[in-house]
């Protein structure tokens, strides 16, 4: 029996549940070589003792940390103004519930602070990375990797030669909404593309140049940055080259509520003047005025197929495909 205002051990767990010391040892490191009835009264004994695991001398036996870093390398504003990236992390989050594996979530909003993040993301700190929003070829996954650290990767990465990404397959999600306003009777169709340093910016401007190819139309094509703000000045701009344009498919759902402000103020209906469809199916899009057509994806999901992964490769497993691509559909609202 633990004496009163110390800490139990081990060995009184292991008395106390009638087994060795290394029994015990198996079942707080969870190890499969238990078991069933050993392992109910370990946990029993645990509880009944009150015993919590030395987590700095475990790490230096099992050489793990029990920890996963969710790294977003993005601003304030767009975590935590865009829902996407709260998809991610509760759908990351669900899926290591039950695993034993903390979740830490590391901000890199500048240049110094991903800096240091690659400093403190090393095996000594973390047991595995997942990587959401990267831009251009981005060195830190293959340092990570080399490392020894299990890396996934959120979105399709631009010039990486990933080991294992979960991504959308974001060319034909546009290509279905390209398509869509086309088979409406869309001539001027206009895009509000994505940055063009990220995987999915490429992608989904490549789904609707494929779309306008197919039909023999001519692309107008505007950028902005997946926020609203910037759709508002790409609407504005986009307006001023192609007056008469009678579509417009934005890359993600923040900038087509920014082009839906554009053409209200501007006195065009939609859908009659202008279609608009978007790409997302965030909350914010069936709220619109008027509800918002768009790709449905579910960040809930990639975030669940990501940690699902990085949870093989901690643990060693044979991962079948290393590379997940989920299948987005097209939801007609009303204002395309």
């Amino acid at each position: 029996m633990a004496v009163r205002g110390t800490r139990p051990t081990l060995e009184q767990v292991a008395a106390r549940a009638g087994v060795g010391r290394g029994t015990v040892s198996r079942v707080v490191n969870g190890s499969p070589r238990v078991s069933p009835q050993a392992r109910e009264a370990v946990r029993r004994a645990i509880d009944e003792l009150g015993y919590v695991p030395n987590r700095a001398a475990r790490a230096l036996v099992t050489r793990r940390t029990d920890t996963v870093a969710l790294v977003v390398a993005e601003s304030d504003q767009r975590l935590f103004g865009e829902p996407y990236f709260a998809g991610i992390i509760r759908g990351t989050s669900a899926a290591l519930g039950d695993t034993g594996l903390q979740l830490l979530l590391a901000l890199a909003r500048s240049p110094d602070e991903y800096a240091r993040l690659e400093e403190y993301l090393t095996p000594q700190h973390v047991d595995g990375v997942l990587l959401t929003s990267l831009h251009a070829e981005d060195p830190l996954p293959g340092k990570l990797e080399a490392q020894g650290v299990p890396t996934v990767l959120g979105g399709r990465p631009p010039g990486v030669s990933a080991v294992s990404y979960v991504d959308v397959d974001n060319r034909s999600g546009a290509r279905q909404a390209v398509d869509h306003l086309v088979a409406a009777g869309r001539r001027r169709i206009a895009t509000i593309a994505g940055p063009q340093d990220m995987g999915v910016g490429i992608d989904r401007l490549a789904g609707y140049r494929d779309a306008l190819a197919a039909a023999g139309l001519p692309e107008l094509v505007s950028y902005g940055d997946f926020g609203e703000a910037s759709a508002v000045a790409a609407t504005e701009e986009l307006l001023a080259r192609e007056p008469r344009l009678d579509a417009v498919f934005a890359a993600d759902d923040p900038m087509a509520l920014g082009a839906l402000r554009v053409l209200r103020r501007r006195g065009r209906g939609v859908p009659g003047d202008v279609a608009v469809v978007g790409f997302d199916d965030s909350a914010a899009a069936s709220l619109a005025d008027p509800p918002l057509t768009t790709v449905h994806q579910s960040p809930e999901e990639m975030g669940r197929e990501m940690a699902r992964l990085l949870v093989s490769r901690i643990r060693g497993e044979a991962v079948a495909d290393p590379v997940v691509i989920l299948r987005p559909h097209l939801v007609l609202r009303d204002s395309a």
